[in-house]
């Protein structure tokens, strides 16, 4: 959750997420909308993907880049556990414990 959490706390890459909430976008179309060098776009996809925010897929000689929705629906879960009236620590770890695993068989899976 941690690495989500660090994933959104950079501006350029929640500007990358909001591009890709509208559709796919290859490497190159997303780096066009920015003023930064190449591996430093590479550096913010890699943490991207690593918090599981991301998929990447290869089609040729390009990357496509998508959001993944599943964790963003995960991580509301969990914060709407977390700020409930009367919070169930348990349902918290709970959730907390499920968006772990679900994220640790993803990293697992080719």
């Amino acid at each position: 959750m941690d690495i989500v959490f660090k994933a959104l706390a950079d501006p350029t890459r929640r500007r990358i997420l909001q591009l890709l909430n509208d559709r796919e976008m290859t490497a190159g179309q997303l780096a066009e909308n920015f003023d930064i060098s190449a591996p430093s776009m590479s550096h913010h996809f890699n943490i991207l993907k690593q918090a599981d925010l991301i998929s990447a897929r290869r089609e040729g000689q390009q990357i496509f880049y998508s959001l993944n929705t599943t964790v963003f629906q995960d991580v509301m879960t969990v914060m709407f556990d977390l700020f409930q009236k009367n919070p169930d620590t348990a349902t918290i770890a709970d959730s907390t414990a499920a968006l772990k695993n679900d994220r640790t068989k993803g990293k697992s899976n080719p």
